[in-house]
């Protein structure tokens, strides 16, 4: 059991096999028996979902904005045989492989690293105003490299700023060795595992 379970929250360097376009999803081998399943609005940069709400960093209007993907440039950007980079959000089910997606998250203590995604954002389940304002004023101190963004958590209610600091410098460290592990490994194998 423990092996499936863990297999959720891990990231794979995957290779696509097929596009199904009446789908409008790709078959990634991930080295499971049953190919992974990543649909195409699991490929396209996701916006936050109702329970984040997005914080503007003051730095991000100076920066070029990376080129938005739709689902119709999907076919030529992971063609057949390309390599993907793919994190598990549901395990195996009966005859289906895992499904996949390509926005990835590191979680931390505090944070939640997106290393795909130049947006923040604040768990809305942080009610208090007040607090609110306090952690997007930290959330706007911590330096988050170029490209990348962090989800405030829950628990980072009433916590300090080097917390955060903390967290931070060690979800990029693990990004870091993840993308290490992207260049040596070979195709089809886990470079990550919550």
């Amino acid at each position: 059991r423990t092996t499936e379970e863990r297999l959720v929250g891990s990231i794979f360097k995957g290779r696509v096999r097929n596009l199904q376009d009446d789908l409008k999803a790709a078959f990634v081998d991930i080295g499971f028996e049953k190919n992974a399943f990543l649909h195409y609005w699991d490929i396209v940069p996701n916006q936050f979902d109702s329970g984040v709400e997005i914080v503007e960093r003051e730095n991000q209007g100076r920066r070029p904005q990376r080129p938005k993907i739709t689902q119709k440039d999907i076919p030529r950007l992971y063609s057949p045989g390309s390599d993907i980079i793919v994190q598990v959000t549901k395990g195996p089910i009966g005859t289906k492989g895992p499904r996949v997606t390509t926005n990835l998250v590191l979680p931390g203590r505090f944070l939640v690293l997106l290393p795909n995604s130049d947006q923040s954002g604040i768990s809305r389940k942080i009610e208090n105003i007040e607090e609110r304002k306090r952690l997007k004023k930290i959330l706007r101190e911590l330096h988050i490299p170029d490209g990348m963004g962090v989800i405030m958590r829950t628990a980072g209610e009433g916590q300090q700023l080097r917390y955060f600091v903390r967290d931070l410098a060690f979800l990029i460290e693990e990004w870091n060795s993840v993308q290490e592990k992207i260049k040596k490994q070979p195709m089809a194998t886990c470079v990550f595992q919550e």
